[in-house]
């Protein structure tokens, strides 16, 4: 089936009924205040400023008293009792995880309550104001000026909550209750092979905005014909009926105005007659604005199609093989989450490094800093969501928080021309209930998006009848328009010199990516290549399994596992692991291992054929 995308598709749906609580979109280059900094904080195991001693909540009482955390309450006399003061306590960065700023801290998993007081010089009445946050890890409840404004779930996708209503000019006091506990029925779930960092760890920011704003775009070429820009606006106030709109894109000598329908919405169409279309080589991006009476935003935008065409995917109709990797969202020369544009460019960089032209984002969403420095750098990106590994899938509140980070994913992404696949799940094992439950999210996708691709990362297995004949049966490779797997053939289970006898029958007419291979490896520990833990072995891997993979017939692309060392306490064997997941072609410290190279190597092969 073809697929084409320019940027990525979103229909008109009940943004209400979605994003109900993350109503600001595409704001990454509006102008905001930033609270980034220092930011008070309180370890509360018991939740003792969140439920009182009969485990009620406070935000549930309409006289919540000092003991709720969320007031700030200070003694109003040398006799008055409250047993807790933000201000008297110790200090942590934002953004930033708690785990890696603080030794103590470094394994907890709980509530911990952040608070940061800010003034707003220029606070004008007459405009609305909108809290922000980058993501949060993992659920947030967010207070301002001891008045709640919600609660968010999901640690790796952004939300906000006006808070027009409870701001002043001057000792304002934003306060969060911030609980990174896994439970079974959240996604994801209580197992995973990735660091579980608390915090606030991405950026928070303040937007001053006019009384009708523009809440949210999507620009891109139309779905049936590439000389055509197609999309909505969405204009937010008691102003958005009857209102002009004008885009522009000055370098194409573009602008066309447009009037809103009573809802604020309008659906888009301007011609395009010449433009270059971005890609990998050639990742162009043209500047787009937008204008009405009360607001300007300003976006950096690339055009391009994908599609696939029987095993092929096509980029802006030319055959592309996608030479890959993974990235954990981590900065292993500093130690924890990874937060800032530098991050960002560190790990992108090695990808480039080592030949990249595609990253799979695992296996949550990154930061905006990755796809749009993906955007500039000419990097396809697959992005994912946690649902990851086993969760519960007959459980409908799950599914509705796996569904709710998704589509926070995709409206955060979806103007960026670098994001080509969506995600649903990694490595999930089947069964009636997975099924319904991930084709659901691929019926939400296509809803949302219906250009871009979708996948997921599903696993194989060996042939009864010859062990060296491998298969993908998962009734959900029917769904996806890309089917990938996760391969570990000479890691876990087999032999690594039997890895050249291996072969892949797949008997479906669609691309295929795989999306995990590797080999464990303790950097600077060499031995023999038939010694586990080596770089060695973990060359020879590489070296035998490249090849063998090459022979699959609808190969379009491969993204081994990983490009760094990453924590994970599942990882426990000393001195090899030391809760360390080793399988990274860089180590923790910066260094590359032998198997970097000979990647690196295979890339360049495929570049100059």
């Amino acid at each position: 089936m073809k697929r084409y995308i320019l940027l990525a598709a979103i229909i008109i749906v009940n943004l209400s009924a979605i994003f109900s609580n993350n109503l600001l979109h595409n704001n990454y280059l509006r102008k905001g205040i930033s609270l980034n900094g220092k930011w008070n904080y309180i370890v509360d195991m018991y939740e003792t400023g969140y439920y009182n001693y009969r485990w009620q909540p406070h935000d549930g009482s309409p006289n919540p008293g000092a003991g709720a955390f969320y007031t700030n309450t200070k003694p109003k006399n040398k006799m008055d009792l409250v047993e807790y003061d933000f201000d008297a306590s110790p200090t942590l960065l934002v953004p930033g995880d708690w785990n890696s700023q603080k030794e103590k801290l470094f394994y907890y998993e709980g509530t911990l309550w952040y608070k940061k007081s800010f003034d707003l010089p220029n606070y004008n009445a007459s405009k609305r104001y909108y809290l922000h946050f980058g993501a949060v890890n993992y659920r947030a409840d967010v207070y301002v000026n001891g008045k709640k404004l919600g609660t968010h779930k999901g640690g790796f996708t952004p939300f906000n909550f006006e808070m027009t209503d409870v701001l002043k000019a001057k000792d304002n006091f934003v306060i969060l209750r911030v609980d990174n506990k896994r439970a079974a029925d959240e996604v994801p779930t209580l197992n995973t092979d990735w660091w579980n960092y608390g915090g606030i760890t991405r950026n928070v920011t303040i937007y001053e905005l006019s009384p009708t704003f523009i809440e949210d775009y999507s620009l891109q070429l139309d779905e049936n014909n590439s000389k055509l820009i197609s999309g909505y606006v969405q204009l937010n106030g008691n102003n958005k009926a009857n209102s002009k709109v004008t885009i522009s894109i000055p370098e194409l000598n573009l602008q066309k105005e447009f009037i809103t329908k009573s809802d604020g919405s309008i659906a888009i169409a301007i011609p395009l007659k010449k433009y270059t279309a971005w890609s990998d080589t050639d990742p162009k991006l043209y500047t787009v604005n937008l204008h009405t009476n009360e607001d300007n935003v300003t976006d950096k935008i690339g055009f391009r199609q994908i599609e696939t065409r029987g095993s092929d995917i096509l980029l802006n109709g030319k055959t592309v093989f996608l030479k890959g990797i993974c990235i954990h969202e981590e900065n292993v020369m500093r130690g924890g989450r990874a937060h800032s544009m530098e991050d960002a460019r560190m790990l992108l960089n090695w990808a480039k490094e080592l030949g990249c032209n595609f990253v799979r984002l695992a296996h949550y969403p990154h930061n905006e800093h990755m796809v749009r420095l993906a955007d500039e750098m000419g990097l396809l990106l697959w992005e994912e969501i946690p649902v990851y590994w086993t969760i519960q899938w007959g459980n409908p509140e799950t599914y509705k928080k796996a569904e709710q980070q998704l589509s926070e994913v995709i409206h955060r992404d979806k103007n960026r021309a670098s994001v080509i696949i969506w995600s649903m799940a990694n490595e999930t094992p089947m069964s009636d209930e997975r099924l319904a439950f991930l084709s659901k999210l691929v019926n939400t996708t296509r809803k949302l998006d219906k250009v871009r691709l979708i996948s997921a990362a599903l696993e194989d297995h060996g042939k009864e009848s010859d062990n060296n004949i491998m298969v993908v049966e998962d009734p959900f490779a029917d769904m996806v328009d890309i089917l990938s797997f996760n391969q570990y053939y000479g890691w876990y289970g087999g032999d690594i010199d039997n890895i050249k006898n291996i072969r892949w029958e797949i008997d479906i007419d669609k691309p295929v990516i795989i999306s995990e291979f590797g080999a464990g490896a303790l950097q600077g520990y060499h031995a023999d290549n038939m010694t586990r833990w080596s770089e060695e072995f973990q060359e020879l891997l590489y070296e035998e399994t490249l090849p063998t993979l090459a022979k699959i017939p609808q190969l379009s692309g491969i993204t081994p596992w990983i490009l760094a060392d990453f924590r994970s306490p599942r990882r426990m064997l000393i001195p090899y692991q030391d809760g360390w997941n080793r399988k990274g072609l860089i180590s923790e410290t910066g260094n590359r291992k032998k198997a970097f190279f000979t990647l690196q190597k295979f890339y360049s092969e495929l570049e100059n054929k």
